[in-house]
């Protein structure tokens, strides 16, 4: 499996953007843009007939619009991982794209190696936030330290948060990966995106960060 292309449907309005990131990606093996949408109406019946492992996906689209389209792919699939690609730094927008599904966020300016990245860990049902979401993310929750705990506690999947318990019982990356039955890689993969999410320099302040937020889940 680790072999197989991951398949992207790409929904973007600029063509020019479309093919610069196809030359980009062209060099990654695994990687596919398996199909593309001007518009977020054309990704939804893509999506309808045939699967897909991500959509990348601009949020400044015409028409339906990129927050809505996000909503109403993870309402149809709600196992479909996706990534937001966009040129707007709207803070703003970020605890929506939340509440809308998406599990990261992304400028166009990144590198193909931070992009692929950021995929990678998306797919693997990680989440991946820029520095400016996610100080967006711990702004939000600090102006309403008892009203909303939700942004903050929403970028953390099930998974994450399961992995964070794990690396407070001071569990290491084989261990959490034989209790949880997945790969090592795979549990590296989470704590990057956790670390780098919660903006965390090490496991001990993403951990005091989780205790903070009330982040854990229960470990039956």
């Amino acid at each position: 499996m680790l072999l197989d292309r991951l398949k992207i449907l790409l929904v973007e309005d600029d063509e020019l953007f479309r093919l610069g990131l196809q030359v980009r990606l062209q060099r990654e093996s695994a990687v596919e843009i398996l199909a593309e949408a001007n518009d977020g109406e054309t990704a939804i019946d893509l999506a309808k007939q045939q699967p897909f492992d991500l959509v990348l996906l601009d949020i400044g689209l015409p028409g339906l619009g990129g927050l809505e389209t996000c909503r109403q792919l993870k309402q149809n699939h709600p196992q479909l991982p996706i990534l937001v690609l966009t040129s707007r730094n709207e803070r703003s927008s970020i605890a929506r794209l939340v509440a809308a599904g998406a599990q990261g966020y992304c400028l166009k300016g990144v590198t193909a190696e931070t992009l692929v990245l950021a995929m990678r860990s998306v797919i693997a049902g990680a989440s991946w936030w820029d520095a400016a979401a996610t100080a967006e993310i711990h702004t939000l929750f600090q102006n309403n330290p008892t009203e909303d705990r939700t942004p903050i506690a929403n970028t953390l999947t099930r998974r994450e948060q399961e992995i964070l318990s794990l690396i407070a019982t001071a569990k290491t990356d084989r261990e959490i990966a034989q209790i949880l039955y997945i790969a090592p890689g795979t549990v590296r993969v989470h704590v990057h995106t956790i670390l780098h999410k919660l903006g965390a320099i090490d496991r001990k302040q993403a951990v005091a960060i989780a205790i903070e937020n009330h982040l854990f889940v229960r470990q039956d």
